[in-house]
């Protein structure tokens, strides 16, 4: 799979599901770097730290420190990141997680696979649509 050059930042307090991930990555094809941030506050640090911005945030839900849907609030109410496609890849089933997610502007809610090759196959087709395909104001 080609890929632009910019990163991806991941959100992820979990090492196994950051290393499940990065493999799945791996496995794709995507090139892409990949920032690693392990909580909510980090996260935004690097956001609002840095000039460059990541292709995509793929970002958990249940973080220390700042939790994912507080930092997805932030990420929207700032000009410099309001654009950002925001992927909230997370374990919960919680409806009201998925309702609040959408309501603070993400644009998708993925439930982590609790098999690989479907996590795999789930890394493939987020890589495929948000790194290739997707286009959105910079």
């Amino acid at each position: 799979m080609t890929t632009h050059s910019r990163a991806i930042l991941l959100v992820e307090d979990n090492e196994d599901d950051e290393k499940l991930t990065l493999m799945a990555f791996e496995k794709n094809g995507i090139a892409n770097k990949v920032v690693v941030v392990r909580d909510g506050e980090e996260a935004l640090e690097y956001l609002f730290g840095t000039e460059d911005k990541p292709q995509v945030i793929m970002m958990d839900l249940k973080l220390p420190k700042i939790g994912g849907l507080e930092v997805l609030k932030k990420i929207r109410e700032n000009e410099k990141t309001k654009f950002l496609p925001v992927v909230v890849l997370t374990s919960s089933k919680e409806e009201q997680d998925i309702i609040q997610a959408y309501n603070l502007g993400t644009n998708a809610y993925v439930r982590k696979p609790v098999d690989f090759v479907h996590f795999i196959e789930a890394i493939k087709q987020l890589g495929l649509f948000w790194l290739i395909l997707n286009e959105y104001p910079r």
